[in-house]
């Protein structure tokens, strides 16, 4: 590898975690990273702010100014072409007089689709595309999940026991996690749009699904509750909690009227999906969330719930915390009705780790 190609390597692999910083944070926008190169020296740098503006070119040009002429701009994803709440990024490229464009990934998004990438080469700049694309893709799964198959990327989160169990015999929840993988938890929890659980949950663990690090309260994602009969208790913590992080509630299309008022009064939100006996349809439930903006979805549901997105063949990820712990065989299993294999023939093993007392596995989908 020569000196060039080197350094090549190195920038977009800081774009890439600069990147990272925006996931959970950007969406309805992907979390793009940035890095503006001149002479060896990085002279600007940004990500996708929340909200998903202003985009990760225009904050890196902000800061390089007058040292973007001439220099090499690396983004993760390929800078935008179109009018949208923003003007295009290629545009800004272009005005700023950036010399080469390294990136990762041409964007999806029909909007773009390789447009913003012919722009720059038809003002004479030099476009070179896939450097770090693997890593690319991964990091914007979720926006590339939802422009091709109109869903968000789906992560299912099980928290296992020694023996592969989730729960004592009876249904009684047991906490398995030690400390620091239960932060590992909240840092997934931070750098995703939203998390869902069912109602069986709910009304066992009264849970607070949010990201409990510190400085990092805020960036909890939006809490989705699966509930079909709209039992959720108005004291429960996800809806006594709402002005703080936003619950979002999915339920059948006959529940109860007066029981959506209560809940919207609350301050949560609720939309109404087909069922079949009682299950919600998935399928049109992440439809909506993709038309919310919700492009990453961690699920951290109970066996039924998990069960369900496996079932239909809905999860693109899946991180397996083992617990240094045995339940025993009147435990219960981690997908209602199935084995564990379910998922994981299905999926990639990409890595193991100890973390704590346990083991994180993650997988992703099989290509």
């Amino acid at each position: 590898m020569n000196a060039l190609a080197a350094d090549d390597v190195r920038f977009m692999r800081l774009a890439l975690s600069l990147g990272r910083r925006g996931l959970g944070n950007a969406w309805p926008n992907p979390a793009v990273g940035c890095v503006i190169v001149k002479n060896g020296v990085i002279v600007g740098r940004g990500w996708t702010q929340a909200g998903g503006r202003p985009h990760a070119e225009i904050e890196a040009l902000r800061r390089a100014k007058k040292a973007a002429q001439g220099a090499t701009l690396y983004a993760t994803l390929e800078p935008c072409s179109h009018h949208g709440k923003s003007p295009p990024c290629a545009d800004a490229i272009i005005k700023a007089g950036i010399a080469r464009v390294v990136s990762s990934l041409e964007d999806p998004n029909p909007d773009v689709a390789g447009q913003g990438h012919a722009r720059l080469r038809d003002k004479g700049i030099t476009v070179e595309v896939g450097l770090g694309a693997d890593e690319a893709a991964r990091a914007h799964a979720g926006h590339i999940s939802r422009i091709r198959h109109g869903r968000p990327s789906v992560t299912l989160k099980l928290a296992l026991s020694k023996d592969g169990k989730v729960g004592e015999a009876g249904r009684k929840p047991v906490a398995l996690s030690g400390v620091a993988a239960r932060d590992r938890v909240f840092q997934m929890r931070a750098q995703s749009d939203a998390i869902l659980v069912g109602i069986g949950t709910v009304l066992s663990d009264n849970p607070q699904l949010t990201c409990r690090l510190p400085g990092l309260f805020e960036r909890s994602p939006v809490r989705v509750v699966l509930d079909a009969k709209l039992r959720l208790p108005m004291a429960s913590t996800v809806v006594s909690t709402v002005r703080d992080t936003p619950t979002w509630v999915f339920t059948s299309r006959s529940a109860s009227g007066l029981a959506e008022e209560f809940l919207m009064e609350k301050g949560c939100k609720v939309f109404r999906v087909d069922d079949t006996q009682g299950r919600l349809d998935l399928h049109e439930m992440l439809r909506v969330l993709a038309g919310e903006g919700i492009t990453r979805l961690l699920v951290e549901g109970g066996p039924t719930v998990a069960a369900g997105f496996v079932e239909l063949n809905l999860v693109d990820a899946a991180v397996l915390l083992h617990a240094d712990k045995t339940i025993g065989p009147g435990g219960i299993d981690a997908l209602e009705g199935m084995p564990l294999s379910a998922l994981t023939w299905m999926m990639t093993k990409r890595g193991s780790e100890n973390v704590g007392g346990d083991t994180i596995d993650t997988y992703e989908r099989s290509q």
